[in-house]
């Protein structure tokens, strides 16, 4: 008897806070079926299906090597620029690196390096258009800094002009590795990278990037 290799897995899996939206659409479409809507079910059905897209959660090849920051969402590069540390609390030169994530991306939120989350800190704001620069400063978000011997790095998780939720899974005191998954944006938004200016940039304004793969930079 020929010893077959086991069948890959085509499933794709969904983050756990996209069956509260899903669950209830597929009730809704079933419902309307019922009642021999089938045109409106059809449609309902049809947006349960764009929801379980919206909130899939695949899994990604985690570059290995000491100092790599990386990409911490899904999106386009929309902003390389200096950071203003106006309150003087961070204590470094800093880059800016913002990723635009529209509707059609993945919406989980990864870590940029191994290391130990040093604080979190939600901000409420406007709900301006994420690709916007008004969005960084001005938008709700959700600030984590992420400490390593390395360097430090932080993550702004903003909300967009269709995002009201930001969730974050992370607290202080915890540990992470580079690529975990550390929380999501619900329904378009924008996450900034914090990185200190002396780390060697990997990508450039306009580049389509992916959260745990692609390397934005490398600490010297």
């Amino acid at each position: 008897m020929t010893n077959l290799p086991p069948a890959r897995s085509l499933r794709v899996p969904i983050e756990r806070d996209g069956f509260v939206f899903i669950l209830p659409t597929l009730g809704v479409s079933g419902l309307l079926y019922g009642l021999r809507f089938p045109w409106w079910a059809t449609a309902v059905l049809l947006l349960a299906a764009f929801l379980a897209y919206f909130f899939r959660d695949p899994e990604r090849a985690i570059p290995q090597g000491e100092r790599l920051i990386l990409a911490p969402g899904d999106g386009r590069i929309v902003a390389i620029k200096a950071f203003a540390d106006w309150k003087g609390a961070f204590g470094e030169p800093l880059t800016r690196v913002s990723i635009f994530l529209s509707v059609f991306d993945v919406h989980v939120n990864r870590a940029p390096i191994t290391s130990v989350v040093n604080a979190v800190a939600h901000s409420p704001g406007r709900f301006v258009a994420a690709w916007g620069e008004a969005a960084s400063a001005e938008n709700e978000q959700t600030l984590i800094h992420f400490a390593s011997p390395d360097g430090d790095v932080w993550v702004k998780q903003i909300a967009g002009l269709l995002a009201r939720r930001i969730v974050c899974r992370v607290r202080q005191g915890v540990k992470v590795a580079a690529g975990d998954r550390i929380g999501l944006i619900r329904f378009g938004s924008r996450v900034d990278c914090i990185l200190p200016a002396t780390a060697e940039l990997k990508v450039r304004r306009g580049q389509a990037v992916k959260g745990g793969s692609t390397i934005l930079g490398v600490i010297p």
